[in-house]
């Protein structure tokens, strides 16, 4: 079996995040979330993998590279063009119009194949839903997973018949009009013969055009219903969620990195924690490498605080996520807030620029000047 993973959309939806990283590159626990996969691709022997990339294409090119650091070969198709100026321009083809691409480019999809989206994390069974696939004789089948009725709204639905045979798809239905609660995680399986059916040179989705037309046909097409752990960041919101439940240790196999140093505090290398003046620090915590916490901090868990991040004397940081570098300015109090250099957003998915606050709250921990933003503010008003 080989796979593809699907990493040429913008994630729109994950902004700010998605400003600077593409969306499989949002780190769980310090760690991209497409590197989850592939380390899950390896375990169960797939090595052959190709990647369908587009938007900030090389920051997953530079940090995967050909795969040998994890055991596999991974090869990248890239969705767009290039200007007589030189300039790189994005230009996604849809999930099934890249897979078309790269089957007319060197003919990949030979056997079966996986295919899932790299910005979830699963805990699939593999070998077990490939030997079902075979067994039923699948052309395609679809990977579910039951979720709770009240959120069938944001989800694609898969409606199947006794045997498993999908009949129909509803596209996110209001919970009235809702004919199951098996949600497509995005991971699939083809056989070669449904590349067959995309039309090339031309954007072609997986779920909303190819499905349909072998539902159209009455192609040997199949869902599976299976209970494993599905980690979809589909939203700000999502992101926040999944980063308090992970270190509150309700992901299985998801451990928080570096060393525990007391109850509910993990630090990484050379990391310095001044304890003086009430410093108090309320696990689960994590404090990257190279960080600095000043005396008489406070920092409420679950919080994940990047490395190379400063936490001044009298800041506060409750349930939050501070990316790399974030220097959380002398007596300030960030609530359940995820900082991505000059972003904030709030648990709801409210997304604010730093220059919206009233004052500095945060700053660049790489920059001495901690007021840098407000004294450039005040120059430019006196101009």
């Amino acid at each position: 079996m080989k796979a593809m993973i699907l990493a040429a959309g913008k994630g729109t939806r994950v902004r700010p995040l998605t400003y600077e990283l593409p969306k499989p590159m949002i780190p769980i626990l310090g760690k991209p979330v497409m590197a989850y996969l592939v380390e899950h691709l390896a375990k169960y022997g797939v090595t052959d993998i190709m990647v369908n990339v587009s938007y900030l294409h090389e920051k997953i090119e530079e940090y995967f590279g050909e795969g040998h650091q994890f055991g596999v070969q991974i090869g990248y198709s890239f969705e767009g063009y290039t200007k007589d100026d030189g300039e790189v321009v994005p230009e996604p083809l849809g999930s099934a119009g890249g897979m078309k691409k790269i089957q007319e480019f060197g003919g990949f999809f030979d056997e079966t194949t996986l295919v899932l989206c790299g910005d979830a994390m699963i805990d699939l069974d593999l070998k077990s839903a490939l030997h079902e696939h075979r067994r039923k004789g699948a052309l395609a089948t679809v990977i579910t997973h039951e979720v709770p009725w009240e959120k069938v709204s944001s989800y694609g639905v898969v409606v199947s018949d006794a045997n498993g045979r999908i009949t129909e798809f509803q596209e996110k239905p209001s919970r009235s009009a809702a004919r199951s609660n098996c949600a497509s995680t995005g991971i699939y399986l083809f056989e070669p013969e449904v590349i067959d059916l995309i039309p090339s040179g031309r954007v072609f989705d997986i779920g909303s055009q190819l499905f349909p037309l072998m539902a159209e046909k009455g192609m040997a097409f199949y869902s599976q219903t299976r209970k494993f752990n599905w980690i979809d960041i589909g939203s700000v919101k999502d992101y926040w969620e999944v980063l308090q439940g992970v270190l509150m240790g309700e992901v299985v196999n998801m451990n928080v990195p570096g060393v525990q140093v007391q109850e509910g505090l993990w630090v990484g290398l050379n990391t310095s924690i001044d304890w003086e003046d009430g410093t108090k620090i309320v696990g689960p915590v994590y404090i990257g490498s190279g960080s600095r916490v000043d005396a008489g901090a406070t920092i409420i868990g679950p919080t994940w605080i990047g490395h190379g991040s400063h936490i001044c004397s009298g800041a506060k940081v409750v349930r939050s996520v501070l990316f790399e570098y974030t220097r959380v300015l002398p007596d300030v109090t960030l609530d359940e807030l995820i900082v991505f250099k000059d972003y904030s957003v709030d648990r709801v998915g409210e997304m604010k620029h730093i220059s919206q606050y009233e004052s500095d709250e945060w700053a660049n921990a790489r920059d001495r000047r901690a007021s840098r933003r407000r004294m450039e503010t005040e120059a430019n008003s006196i101009t």
